[in-house]
């Protein structure tokens, strides 16, 4: 058969736009459909704004320190109005510069929003007014992202009620915030705020905060952020939320585990100006009549067999979307690649990816608040709920030079290994530079090394990286700054 692309994705998201261009490189015929900005949530309204908030935040706390020194500011100018036009700057730029490179790679862009008509076709609606097109292809990608979960009682309104979207857009700070949620999200939009002078409480339903990383690494970024004035609630889940008739919210919490009725009895009432919801995202998948097609799906997310092939011979699907994955841009873009050069192969333009599926053990975990945290692999309470033979060895930041001289010493390198063969199972990094210092171990792990040949390594000094080398070290019972 003649299609009009060799593949086509469906959203220009980390997915999306990533895919395309590795198609276009592997000498396919590809379009991508998207029906809003270039880059997605990721780089419109998600990873990139916010990090240009963080660093902001680092530069206006770093204010604070400045009086150790006898150097002092004044504040009474400040405009949150003009951090928040930056970082909306900075996502422009990469959005044209997505724009830029989908070009350079020869890929058709086409606005709209797209729904499946059969395995080989979709129908694109280009907007009010101008009706809609079909294309057909040899692959269809489903990148479509996510959004930000709404819960019952709490609607965003965007102004008092907010997502992770409506903060990003939020152009004045509130005096008290509430964040509901924990995780990645609700953390870095704690320390956003709370380096800003905004009053903040979080609320988290598990019993304790960062829950997907090791309880070690929730148990330090919880200390530094109480030092900070932030005040946590685990272990509490949201029961009610009012909005005065002055402006200011009130919101009941109560235990999370219990009676209903005991926990009415129990319940705690705090007050805010606004309320971000970070509880989770939820797959744009509604409007994309998979189902219709026999694309097997669960809660929205769609399931996928080997090399992100969905129930419908040649329809894929990979990043938010997909059923039971990391929703991490670095996780859609790598699957999105592989799936690419699956089609290539399946045209005769390449050869067969080396793996079906990324192993999720390599997928690294990363939290852009201050201490930073990163992580990788098996953490230690699953290798005990699992009865697997480990051994746990931490080095502290603080036993750190480069860390000590420039004044971050909180945090630690924390690595399980195998025993017996040097393995390394796992790692969690807390502190200054952790979201890129992952990567060493990372790396060492995938391709097999040891805990000994990381140890052997010589690492400059005075570096952060040290503490690789000296968690190494520890490892092995050698740490030489311990």
């Amino acid at each position: 058969m003649q299609f009009d692309y060799d593949i086509l994705f469906i959203g220009a998201g980390p997915a999306g736009y990533v895919g395309a261009i590795r198609a276009s490189q592997l000498g396919l015929k590809t379009a991508v459909v998207e029906r809003d900005k270039l880059g997605g949530v990721c780089l419109n309204i998600g990873c990139i704004p916010s990090k240009a908030l963080i660093e902001q935040a680092n530069r206006y706390a770093a204010l604070e320190e400045l009086g150790k020194y006898g150097i002092t500011y004044n504040a009474a100018g400040f405009d949150y109005g003009k951090v928040q036009a930056s970082s909306r700057s900075a996502a422009d730029k990469l959005s044209k510069g997505v724009d830029f490179l989908l070009k350079k790679n020869k890929v058709d862009v086409i606005s709209g929003s797209a729904r499946l008509v059969d395995k080989n076709t979709v129908s694109i609606a280009e907007g009010e007014g101008k009706g809609e097109k079909r294309l057909s292809a040899f692959a269809i990608v489903i990148a479509t992202g996510s959004r930000p979960r709404e819960i019952p009682g709490f609607a965003f309104d965007e102004d008092r009620v907010l997502s992770s979207t409506g903060i990003l857009m939020m152009k004045e700070l509130p005096k008290k915030l509430i964040i509901l949620g924990a995780g990645a999200i609700g953390m870095e939009f704690a320390y956003i705020m709370n380096r800003f002078g905004v009053d903040v409480q979080v609320v988290e339903m598990l019993d304790r905060i960062l829950p997907m990383e090791d309880p070690d690494v929730s148990g330090a970024v919880k200390a530094v952020f109480e030092k900070r004035g932030v005040r946590f609630y685990t272990g509490m889940k949201a029961a009610g939320l009012v909005k005065t008739d002055v402006g200011t919210l009130q919101l009941s919490i109560v235990p999370a585990q219990g009676e209903s009725n005991q926990a009415a009895s129990q319940a705690t009432v705090l007050e805010g100006d606004k309320i971000l919801v970070s509880t989770g995202r939820s797959p744009n998948t509604e409007k994309l009549n998979a189902a219709s097609l026999g694309i097997h799906m669960d809660r929205g997310y769609i399931t996928v067999h080997d090399y992100y092939e969905t129930d419908a011979q040649g329809i894929f699907a990979v990043g938010d979307v997909v059923a039971g994955e990391p929703q991490l841009a670095h996780v859609a873009s790598a699957q999105a690649e592989l799936v690419a050069e699956r089609v290539a192969y399946l045209l005769g333009k390449g050869k067969n990816p080396h793996r079906s599926r990324i192993e999720r053990r390599f997928v690294p975990q990363a939290v852009y608040c201050e201490p930073e945290v990163a992580s990788f692999g098996a953490k230690e309470e699953e290798l005990k709920k699992k009865s697997s033979a480990f051994k746990s060895a931490t080095f502290p930041f603080r036993a750190i030079g480069k860390a000590v001289a420039t004044g971050h010493p909180e945090g630690f390198v924390k690595v399980l290994t195998d025993p017996d063969t040097g393995e390394i199972l796992g790692a969690s990094i807390v502190g200054p530079g952790a979201t890129d210092l992952i990567h060493e171990l990372l790396l060492a792990s995938q391709n097999e090394l040891t805990v000994e040949e990381i140890a052997d390594m010589i690492h400059a000094h005075p570096t952060l990286s040290e503490g690789i080398k000296e968690g190494a070290l520890s490892a092995l019972d050698r740490a030489i700054h311990l």
